[in-house]
């Protein structure tokens, strides 16, 4: 599979904490996650490709803050590409029943599509959705770790469904962290379930890459 992304195209990368990673501090403008190492990667294969990169992730933003500032931190930009991770703080809220901040699977399943749909109508962007993860493999016992696990189902059934109806590429960063949970402890990529270390970062990067065709 080629290369997804063409010579001179502009890519944004949008979502919450983990897509942040320092962007709005002392890691400007791309943060040191994730996103960088994306970056760093196409740079040294495709040093001709010239590309534009632009992240506007937000720490603690759930999909209802992706909507309430999509025109400026997304479609004024413009993007050729835009690849958005939003969920892991829509489900925490909901869990914990935060007050103004809960986020329930059905507001998600509501607003999700929306801001897709503004992408559609007014730019030209190709999607690149991500699936919202968490790095536990406690599936069975009675535990707050397995009560995530088990909410979070319902975001990323919409989140698929979406990437499904866009025709969008989707990235399976929690499938692909359940496969490596098997095999390695989780403080090898994670120091809690949400926040991975730079380690998890860069397995991050290299899935994200390996569904564009890098």
């Amino acid at each position: 599979m080629a290369f997804a992304i063409k010579p001179g195209s502009t890519v944004l990368f949008t979502g919450d904490s983990i897509t942040d990673a320092g962007r709005r501090d002392n890691h400007f403008p791309l943060g040191q996650g994730y996103v960088r190492m994306i970056t760093d990667l196409i740079n040294a294969r495709y040093t001709q490709h010239k590309l534009t990169y632009i992240n506007t992730g937000i720490s603690g933003n759930t999909v209802r803050d992706l909507h309430g500032r999509w025109t400026d931190d997304v479609i004024r930009h413009q993007p050729d590409w835009l690849s958005i991770m939003i969920g892991i703080n829509d489900v925490h809220r909901w869990v914990h029943n935060v007050a103004g901040q809960s986020v329930t699977p059905e507001e998600y399943a509501d607003l999700y599509p929306k801001i897709l749909d503004r992408v559609k109508k007014e730019t030209k962007a190709q999607l690149v959705l991500i699936e919202p993860f968490y790095m536990s493999i406690d599936h069975d016992s009675d535990s707050y770790r397995s009560n995530i696990i088990e909410k979070l189902k319902a975001y990323q059934k919409t989140a698929e469904k979406l990437a499904r109806q866009h025709k969008a590429r989707y990235v399976r960063f929690h499938h692909m962290f359940q496969k490596l949970l098997k095999i390695h402890a989780a403080d090898k990529f994670c120091p809690e379930p949400v926040h991975p270390n730079l380690s998890g970062h860069l397995t991050m990067a290299h899935e994200w890459l390996k569904v564009m065709g890098w």
